[in-house]
């Protein structure tokens, strides 16, 4: 079966949350979300993005920071948009 365009990817198992974060083995609603990107292999408008849950927001963004990578936060509600 081929998901719907936009659907969440969920290797079999039905997503509780809309947004889920992005921690390995976290499946709590994420409120955040980072848009990062690395300097070294992409382009200046090119962005990823990690979703975190308030307990892991700093564990995510430390990791971007240490390495420098350039990265905005911000509310999941901004995705829609």
């Amino acid at each position: 079966m081929i998901p719907e365009p936009g659907a969440p990817v969920t290797l079999g198992a039905a997503p509780q949350h809309r947004f889920e974060c992005s921690r390995a083995g976290c499946r709590d609603a994420a409120d955040s979300a980072i848009l990062w990107r690395n300097p070294r292999i992409h382009s200046e408008d090119r962005r990823k993005t990690w979703l975190a849950c308030s307990a892991h927001l700093e564990t995510l963004r430390g990791f971007l920071a240490a390495r420098e990578f350039p990265l905005e936060i911000r509310s999941v509600g901004d995705l829609d948009d």
